[in-house]
């Protein structure tokens, strides 16, 4: 009874607004944990109990001490605690053992935050990162060395190394039943003395072209063995270091006697069993002619899991998967007979609706869709809540082939999302009108930059101690004959399907760089310049050549651009974008985390890459002078970007208040319409003077 007076008292006393424990919560894969003056805990997150084993109702009101510190750390703990408390000394973020509530070593990256809150109480908050995983990798590094030599000796694999001219100088093979000759007849001997002609040629006119370029070449051959014909698969490559060729055979008979289940894969999904995009479209095709001999109507459901990216980055792919394979069969049964569905790829789906008569028979039976949707999926005993994206378009009003068709419910799809997801949405003019606009700024865009149709526009970036102006941001603006203003939300995703980002980010990195060295060395301005990039960029395999010559070309020092990226870039985990951003960070240029809090995994983001700039999205600064909400969730975010290294700038800064509330809580720099909107270059050397 005393502990739960205790807790409630600890609850009352040192609540903090839903806003910031909604941030921790929402991370379930980092440890946060929040303690009084006297180091008792006052907040204990999901992802606290999944590391460490203790509830939260066993944590609350405990001392730090009692937990998850081992005996041997206590002492220096609790002074460490102290030292901030009453002296400010902060506890530096650092790699440390703890241990769970059954006394296990847990490795991790602990790092602290110190707030003062409405009672005028001190907080601290403990972010724990375990890196369990990082240490596994040492091990299993280890383990592979030992590992190799077993594996060459249990794969069933035929290992020959040659001279150029087929001359067997090595073999390896556990099985030898596939041996055209026992070893002792073929060492030392050429392939054209043993194997039969038509084999022979096939083998020297591979090695022939191997030599001659790198990688490894495979092909197929056929051999008529003691017990049977056998199928092989030969792949070569070249060793220029010791002019010598590696030949690995592997018998493929077993493929060639299992046509039949070859032909279902490319038929069928793998994962769910359902026709797959090829059978689906083909399906639609047949449908469409017998339709159209026949007069009936068909509709085309195009379908997609609302936020299935985040079960994937939060629970894994495994867990991906199974509600993929429970999404199909919900699908299934909302079907008649005649009906298909399909996966398209990902998450996405599509239902063919054979014979309709009228729009409310589609209409029943998307809304029969989303209803048994509704019914949480049980996934490993828990309990995860899916919704669907709909579009909807019909044969012959929106369409008269399967292209068109797939593409208009494409469209009607997205239009549902923009109306909140989780409903459904037909194809109609005004969607026809906006897909028409998206076609013309396509076509438009194509010759903008040699029309001289796109222009920087530059953002002031001030320093709210001081409001004087430390840099400005790139921003690009398109002005076309025949479509007005184009807004950048509109053409910038277009650029980035098409690929036309890559000639448009060059031309705005040159751009940026050469207004850069026009105002350090002939207005003395010593700004910096931030530039975007975007997922598409990092694909152009120049980007790095190209960022180190135009900072060469236009004369400028590296530290002096910023170049901005969102967490779309990084969602993707591909080792060339990763390899590319150390690369950045080494030439000496600063990264800038843009939109910071838009997405699902920023703190994860955050420590694995060398970012120095982080910004917080417009959304948050809106309502800090209202929210006291919105303000300590400002206020959280400042704070772990601090003791990240990280220099802080809010977006979209347009009154005084704002601006006040940015510097109480020690944010480093700002930009919006308060001190200037975005500025022609002309425009920003006048605001420059004046």
């Amino acid at each position: 009874m005393k502990s739960h007076s205790v807790n409630n008292a600890l609850t009352q006393q040192y609540v903090i607004n839903d806003s910031l424990h909604q941030l921790f919560d929402a991370v379930n894969v980092v440890s946060v944990q929040g303690y009084d003056e006297d180091r008792r805990v006052i907040y204990w997150n999901v992802g606290s109990e999944l590391l460490y084993g203790y509830s939260k109702a066993e944590a609350l009101g405990k001392k730090i001490e009692e937990l998850i510190i081992p005996e041997a750390m206590c002492e220096f703990v609790i002074a460490a605690h102290r030292e901030w408390i009453t002296k400010g000394v902060e506890i530096p973020a650092a790699e440390i053992t703890l241990q769970d509530k059954y006394g296990q070593d847990i490795n991790v990256f602990s790092s602290h935050v110190l707030f003062t809150n409405q009672y005028n109480k001190k907080q601290m908050y403990c972010l724990d990162v375990n890196l369990a995983d990082v240490k596994q990798a040492q091990s299993q590094a280890q383990l592979k060395e030992r590992m190799v030599k077993t594996i060459i000796e249990a794969i069933p694999d035929l290992f020959f190394l040659m001279e150029v001219d087929g001359t067997i100088i090595d073999y390896h093979g556990s099985d030898q039943k596939n041996l055209y000759f026992a070893p002792e007849q073929f060492i030392g001997k050429r392939l054209v003395e043993l194997l039969p002609s038509a084999v022979v040629n096939k083998f020297q006119s591979h090695i022939d072209k191997i030599i001659n370029q790198e990688g490894m070449i495979s092909f197929e051959y056929e051999l008529n063995m003691s017990h049977g014909i056998v199928y092989f698969e030969a792949r070569v490559s070249y060793l220029p270091e010791s002019h010598q060729i590696v030949a690995i055979i592997r018998d493929i008979s077993e493929q060639y006697k299992s046509a039949e289940i070859i032909r279902n894969q490319a038929y069928f999904d793998k994962l769910t069993g359902l026709p797959n995009r090829f059978l689906a479209l083909d399906r639609l095709s047949q449908m469409l002619s017998e339709a159209e001999r026949n007069q009936e109507k068909i509709a085309v459901l195009f379908l997609n899991l609302d936020d299935f990216k985040k079960i994937n980055d939060s629970l894994g792919h495994e867990t991906g998967d199974k509600v993929l394979v429970q999404s199909a069969s919900r699908l299934t049964e909302c079907l008649g007979e005649g009906d298909t569905v399909g996966r398209l790829g990902g998450d996405e789906f599509i239902i063919l609706l054979r014979a309709t008569t009228e729009q409310s028979d589609v209409l029943s039976i998307t809304e029969n869709l989303l209803t048994n949707f509704r019914t949480p999926f049980v996934i490993d005993n828990r309990e995860l809540m899916m919704t669907l994206s709909i579009g909807v378009a019909t044969f012959p009003e929106n369409g008269s082939n399967a292209a068109d068709l797939l593409r208009n419910a494409d469209s009607a799809m997205y239009q549902a999302k923009r109306l909140g997801r989780n409903t459904y949405s037909f194809f109609s003019k005004e969607m026809n009108a906006k897909m028409l606009r998206r076609f013309k700024i396509e076509e438009q865009m194509h010759g903008a930059l040699e029309r001289n149709e796109l222009e920087l526009y530059y953002q002031p970036q001030f320093d709210v101690k001081s409001q004087k102006i430390i840099g400005v941001e790139a921003l690009l603006r398109w002005h076309n004959i025949e479509l007005g203003n184009v807004t950048p939300d509109e053409f910038i995703p277009i650029a980035e399907h098409t690929g036309l980002i890559i000639p448009i980010g060059r031309f705005v990195l040159q751009q940026a760089l050469s207004f850069l060295y026009e105002l350090q060395h002939i207005h003395h301005k010593k700004l910096t310049m931030a530039v975007n990039l975007s997922p598409r960029q990092f694909r152009d395999a120049e980007l790095l050549s190209f960022i180190k010559k135009s900072l060469s070309i236009a004369g400028v020092s590296a530290e002096y651009l910023e170049l901005e990226i969102t967490e779309g870039v990084l969602m993707s985990g591909q080792s060339h974008i990763h390899d590319a951003l150390i690369e950045i960070s080494n030439m000496g240029i600063k990264l800038s985390m843009d939109d910071f809090g838009t997405g699902y995994s920023s703190l994860s983001y955050l420590r694995q890459y060398a970012f120095d700039v982080l910004k917080i999205d417009r959304s948050f600064i809106n309502g800090i002078p209202a929210s006291k909400e919105d303000c300590e969730l400002v206020n959280t975010i400042i704070a772990m970007a601090h003791s990240l290294g990280l220099m802080v700038v809010a977006e979209g800064v347009e009154t005084a208040e704002q601006l006040s509330l940015l510097d109480k809580l020690n944010c480093n720099l700002v930009q919006g319409y308060y001190f200037s909107k975005p500025l022609p270059a002309k425009g920003l050397l006048s605001f420059l003077v004046d």
